[in-house]
């Protein structure tokens, strides 16, 4: 849980019930969203306004909201459209919460209007892009286990951190068709077909550390290939996808989530495409 300073809640008649509802929010979030990047972001928000207006919630008016969310932020720079959206649906949240606990009786975002959201063109790697990446994975114990996470990444169009998080449990066979479970953004779950190239990945490095799918228990990670009975970290991965595959000469970004949003991939679901 990111930690707080005690002045981001101005002087209320309670200042501990403030507080607490700030942590309970934060705790809140983290269980249905499952990512610690989205708590610290929006801890960083919140203590960024609430330190500005040197409020309590309670006393946060409309106005209040509507300046600090087009105002410049930390960076010293002018929002754009998706960091002004951002900032208001983050508040918003908060207040939402606090509506819910019986501590305030009305959301001072409701009166904004959000704005109009102009999304960057889709950025992601080509078909080529992704056999050249394929094609510098070294043939070793924890090489075809980053292969099996790329073919996953790519085929399915999840985020990085729901494939490094599948776990034995997640992957069904019906015939000869291969399921996984996930839990997306906000908690939500959801199951989808696997890919037969990906699903013969996670076989191959299932094989590499000793492990039959069948005999496996359920809450096993998929990558203990060169890493232990924990699996492979999200960072581990990402550091090695950075420093050890991307060769001087291939000018690729050095994104997981470009990976996920091939612009021409044979195979790869239309989701993954538009991410």
């Amino acid at each position: 849980m990111p930690t707080m300073e005690t002045k981001l809640l101005a002087g209320p008649t309670d200042p501990t019930a403030w507080h607490n509802a700030l942590y309970a929010f934060l705790a809140e979030k983290e269980r249905r969203s499952g990512s610690l990047r989205t708590v610290e972001g929006y801890s960083r928000m919140l203590q960024h306004f609430f330190g500005r207006a040197g409020k309590t919630p309670d006393q946060v008016k409309s106005p209040e909201v509507l300046a600090w969310a087009h105002g410049v932020g930390l960076s010293g720079r002018s929002p754009s459209s998706v960091t002004i959206g951002a900032r208001i649906a983050c508040l918003s949240s908060f207040y939402r919460f606090l509506i819910r606990m019986g501590m305030v009786a009305s959301n001072p975002c409701d009166a904004l209007e959000r704005p109009r959201i102009v999304p960057n063109p889709a950025r992601g790697y080509t078909g080529d892009d992704v056999r050249k990446l394929l094609a510098v994975i070294p043939d070793t114990v924890p090489g075809r286990r980053d292969r099996a996470i790329v073919l996953t990444l790519v085929l399915t169009g999840r985020r990085r951190s729901e494939v490094i998080n599948l776990k034995a449990g997640d992957i069904t066979l019906e015939g000869e068709t291969a399921f996984y479970t996930y839990r997306g953004k906000g908690g939500k779950r959801g199951r989808r077909e696997l890919p037969r190239p990906a699903y013969e990945g996670i076989l191959v490095t299932l094989g590499d550390a000793g492990k039959d799918p069948a005999g496996m228990a359920p809450a096993e990670s998929l990558w203990q290939a060169g890493a232990g009975e924990r699996g492979v970290t999200s960072a581990t991965f990402y550091t090695r996808f950075r420093r050890s595959w991307l060769r001087p000469g291939w000018h690729c970004r050095a994104s997981t989530s470009s990976v996920t949003r091939p612009r021409s991939c044979a195979g790869t679901r239309g989701r993954a495409s538009r991410r």
